[in-house]
């Protein structure tokens, strides 16, 4: 699939991965709708060349669908990446007390629920789109999902549940929807240097860093981007997670 001339939707586009991800499909001549919170929009300033930002939260049908229709269809939606979500630390039962239930429900609601409301609405946005190749194809979500979804460590119980949730609705999805000629994938990203962890400190990132086998450093937004133009370049993807870890298997702590 070519990704110069279409439009892309990318959630969480303020920062991190989904940043990252708008800048080099606008890059790659694509038009880019930037989906986030309005406080974190109002954070970035100007947006840059191909990008559009729009207020909108990911668990809204109303915003979501809104937010799908601003292209009046010219070009056409054919890419969705899906990375708004929040990453809270708490255990099942810690000094502190029980693990609260409202903010597990939370962290479901955005990671889980909001991907799956992103892309069930633009897969009815896309299924009405001309088909871009002889096989019918007519676009690609790519979900966020984490490596830990596999090896959840202590105090991520809530996102590591979200995340399997993820990965585990991502071959379902794309075989629902090979009908329509959508494809979908998944990329499980490991230890990634996001404003967030460099907060933390040269010396747990030093830490961080010597745990990833090879090669021993953090993953940097950039390739979480590239990562993504490559599954939609690539049209014979699809129903897979990608692991993006440098061979990293997280421990407990």
């Amino acid at each position: 699939m070519q990704i110069a001339g279409t439009t892309a939707l990318v959630t969480g586009a303020a920062s991190g991965l989904g940043a990252a991800t708008a800048a080099l499909l606008a890059e790659r001549g694509a038009t880019v709708l930037g989906l986030d919170l309005q406080a974190s929009i109002d954070k970035v300033g100007e947006p840059a060349a191909g990008i559009r930002y729009i207020a909108a939260d990911v668990t809204s049908e109303e915003q979501v669908a809104a937010a799908l229709k601003l292209n009046d269809g010219e070009p056409p939606i054919r890419l969705v990446v899906n990375c708004a979500g929040i990453a809270p630390a708490k255990r099942v039962l810690s000094g502190k007390g029980v693990h609260d239930l409202e903010t597990f429900q939370r962290t479901l609601n955005i990671n889980l629920v909001g991907t799956f409301n992103v892309l069930r609405l633009a897969a009815e946005v896309m299924a009405e789109q001309e088909p871009v190749d002889e096989s019918g194809q007519r676009g690609l979500i790519v979900n966020t999902a984490s490596v830990a979804a596999y090896e959840g460590q202590i105090g991520q119980i809530a996102y590591a549940a979200s995340k399997g949730g993820v990965v585990g609705m991502g071959i379902t999805a794309a075989r629902d929807l090979a009908r329509n000629g959508i494809r979908v994938n998944t990329i499980a990203p490991g230890i990634v240097a996001t404003p967030l962890l460099e907060a933390l400190g040269p010396e747990v990132n030093a830490s961080l860093s010597a745990s990833v086998p090879f090669p021993a450093r953090l993953a940097r937004p950039d390739e979480f981007a590239q990562l993504v133009t490559m599954i939609a370049e690539h049209d014979y993807l699809n129903g897979e997670t990608i692991r993006m870890d440098g061979a990293l298997r997280m421990g407990p702590k």
